[in-house]
């Protein structure tokens, strides 16, 4: 049974309340999930889900979780699925700590990761606020470390309602700590196909084909684990009756996974990609306003890197800044000049994006969908013809571009940055605007949802030289609106 520590609980979920405006009931639906959540709901609790179950916008959700987490009701955690599997191969308390590389031991895997692809963003509530079984590793029944703790259940076969997890239950012939310096037996029936083995917590594991006659005796299989890697004493297994011994000469306790494929998923030339109910992922994280401000701290390691598959980025100039400042005077302008960047960051905050970076008096923006890059740059446009009815100085004067594609998220000058051609690109389409209109690259405006958000706007195609694409590119500028 879980505990809560009542007078922690109420000023945690305090701070909350007082960080921003929340719609109606969104706190007190919050403090019930805290106190009456299932432990696995609560140790990898997805902002996603609790805002489809409670009817709440994404958003909010997401804000919510980021000031629970500074508040200190929940932990972030930067968990590597593998995409075959759903299985966490990794589990990260920062950033800095996530690698660009993964390996499953279970598929027998490895690949890059991608932000948006392999990184899910979970939070578990604080040990301090709720303790709970899961937090306590060391001692965890097997089954749960395994179904609990490291698997996600929603990982479905492509195009099916089958969960992989209930298709890997079925194949499993035993679980069991390895404690150090012990010989551990596991007693199974094999059937033709392969036996593997594999360390959820590591992702050291083995495979062996089980093929030929069937035997009538059990078959004994000696394995040694060195606390890096399984080493079995066969090449190959007959089906039949086997006894699987696992010695652990390493300094400290393992995990063995045993299964057996059929021939099926054996002969599969690649493992299909299974299909996640929605999270939210290391991609989208990085493109949230919220994120960037109460996190500061958290940054990509300088020597790696994370590559994103894609994102869509935003760039605005403030046309005639100069005359601007010869106008009104450096401190005047500066005044002007931070107002519509305050105008820029509320825009970009309300279609789940974020300021990057201002450089000079121009601003880079990122966002995780590109029709979003899309429906801010419209409402930019719309609150600055609003800001300069409303004003009554200078006018302020916006060219914008955008462009999506891959990029790599990186460190630079201690701010989470992006680096890449789609980067160079954003910047230059930009500079195709004149005042009071967008331009956008042929795959943005090819991108679900641009055309339908545009449909109100002029919009004339041309064709313009972009540095890094042989010849001319079609881009399209975008004028007027609805």
């Amino acid at each position: 049974m879980s505990t809560i520590d009542e007078q922690l609980l109420e000023h945690r979920m305090t701070q909350v309340e007082q960080a921003r405006a929340w719609s109606p009931r969104v706190i007190s639906r919050f403090e019930t999930f805290i106190r009456s959540g299932d432990e696995v709901a609560l140790h990898r609790a997805n902002p996603l889900a609790f805002a489809r179950d409670r009817g709440l916008a994404e958003s909010e959700a997401i804000d919510l979780f980021l000031h629970a987490t500074r508040a200190g009701l929940l932990d972030m955690h930067w968990d590597i699925l593998c995409p075959h599997s759903g299985l966490v191969l990794e589990s990260f308390g920062a950033l800095r700590a996530v690698k660009s590389h993964f390996v499953c031991g279970l598929c027998d895997i490895d690949g890059d990761t991608e932000l948006d692809d392999f990184i899910e963003v979970s939070f578990s509530v604080a040990p301090q606020v709720r303790r709970l079984s899961l937090h306590d590793v060391e001692n965890l029944p097997v089954e749960d470390l395994h179904w609990k703790l490291r698997f996600t259940d929603s990982g479905k076969l492509p195009g099916q309602q089958t969960r992989f997890v209930d298709v890997l239950r079925g194949l499993i012939r035993g679980m069991t700590y390895l404690p150090a310096g012990a010989t551990t037996t596991l007693r199974a029936d094999l059937e033709p196909g392969a036996i593997s083995g594999v360390n959820v917590q590591t992702q050291a594991g083995f495979v062996l084909p089980v093929a030929g006659p069937r035997s009538a005796t059990p078959s004994v299989l000696r394995v040694e684990y060195n606390g890096q890697r399984f080493v079995p004493a066969l090449p190959a297994m007959p089906p039949g009756p086997a006894v699987v011994e696992v010695t652990n000469t390493g300094p400290r306790r393992g995990a063995l996974m045993l299964i057996n494929w059929p021939p099926e998923i054996v002969a599969m030339p690649a493992k299909p990609t299974l299909e996640f109910d929605p999270y939210l992922s290391g991609g989208m994280l990085l493109t949230r306003q919220t994120f960037r401000r109460l996190f500061r701290s958290e940054q990509v390691d300088e020597a790696e890197g994370l590559g994103v598959r894609q994102v869509t980025f935003l760039f605005t100039d403030l046309k005639g800044s100069t005359a601007l400042y010869e106008q009104l005077g450096d401190l005047n302008a500066y005044a002007l000049v931070r107002q519509h960047f305050a105008l820029l960051d509320a825009a970009a905050h309300r279609h789940a994006g974020a300021i990057v970076k201002t450089i000079g008096d121009a601003v880079m923006a990122a966002f995780s969908r590109p029709a979003d890059a899309v429906a801010a740059a419209l409402l930019i446009l719309q609150e600055v013809d609003r800001f300069n009815r409303d004003h009554g100085g200078p006018a302020i004067i916006l060219k914008i571009g955008a462009h999506c594609g891959p990029s790599i998220a990186v460190t630079l000058n201690d701010n989470l940055d992006y680096f890449g051609q789609t980067v160079n690109i954003a910047a230059r389409v930009q500079s195709f605007a004149d005042a009071g209109e967008i331009c956008l690259t042929e795959a943005l405006y090819a991108a679900p949802g641009v055309r339908e958000l545009l449909a109100g706007s002029d919009v004339v195609a041309f064709d313009a030289p972009l540095r890094g694409i042989e010849g001319n590119a079609r881009v399209y500028r975008v004028t007027g609106g609805s």
